[in-house]
């Protein structure tokens, strides 16, 4: 993969980082979106370590 690839899958994966903790710091926190967010999260951190 190209350094531009990995750069993206690394902002996607700070992104989604930065929601989960918005989402956690809130008094009511949507554990089915907590939920989906760190299976995403989780995916692109496979992805990225495939690529290295």
């Amino acid at each position: 993969m190209d350094n531009s690839h990995i750069s993206a899958l690394q902002a996607k994966h700070a992104g989604i980082e930065a929601r989960i903790k918005a989402e956690t710091s809130r008094p009511m926190p949507d554990a089915v979106l907590l939920a989906t967010l760190k299976k995403r999260k989780l995916r692109v951190k496979e992805e990225l370590s495939s690529a290295h």
